[in-house]
């Protein structure tokens, strides 16, 4: 007997906020692209990347990642990138505790724009970097406890626990009704593509 067909891949929008060098965009190449920049430019505005994952045997999720700038002149764009995200990734270095501070800030905003079914996961970047750590693993994971976020320590550079936490994330998502339309900030504007680049496929960090 033949298996059962794989129904299709349900969209999901996804955001990723933090300080801008926290890593957002290495994080999202190396789970899209499985590739690493040493030298990862600064995203403008926002990138468009997607990338599908398995939740168990027969769904799976397409996730329609919006990797946002964290400089904070393109801080007053994050709310159309917020609203409608299912997943919202709050992303701090953990060689650096300036940005750890400044996730704290991005949850404010999220809070603001989010809907409350959001799920949310405080990422730490850099753990091939563990020796010149500035955030303790445990102060993250209680600070992300008490507000009811996943959290997973990651690194681009090698890749550990990145395919683990996407895939932990996309069993916490609610599934409504599948859909095929890109989600789209209002007025269908893709900030950040280089040219030529497909949506589809990969990012222009």
């Amino acid at each position: 007997m033949s298996a059962p067909a794989r129904k299709p891949a349900t969209a999901v929008k996804v955001v990723t906020l933090g300080q801008s060098a926290a890593g957002k965009s290495s994080l999202v190449l190396r789970f899209v692209r499985d590739e690493f920049a040493e030298n990862q430019e600064s995203t403008i505005g926002a990138a468009f990347l997607t990338q599908t994952v398995a939740v168990d045997n027969d769904r799976s999720l397409r996730l329609e990642i919006w990797d946002t700038a964290g400089q904070e002149r393109y801080r007053s764009l994050s709310p159309m990138y917020i609203r409608g995200s299912k997943i919202a990734l709050i992303v701090y270095d953990i060689t650096s505790t300036m940005t750890y501070e400044k996730a704290q800030a991005w949850v404010k905003d999220l809070e603001r724009q989010a809907d409350p079914s959001v799920v949310v996961c405080l990422v730490g970047t850099k753990l091939d970097l563990a020796e010149r750590r500035e955030v303790a693993t445990e102060t993250a994971k209680r600070w992300a406890e008490e507000q009811g976020f996943l959290h997973f320590e990651t690194s681009a550079r090698t890749g550990e626990n990145i395919r683990a936490m996407f895939e932990a994330i996309a069993k916490k998502v609610p599934l409504d009704e599948p859909r095929t339309a890109a989600a789209k900030p209002a007025g269908g504007v893709e900030l950040g593509r280089q040219s030529g680049a497909n949506p589809t496929d990969g990012c222009a960090c």
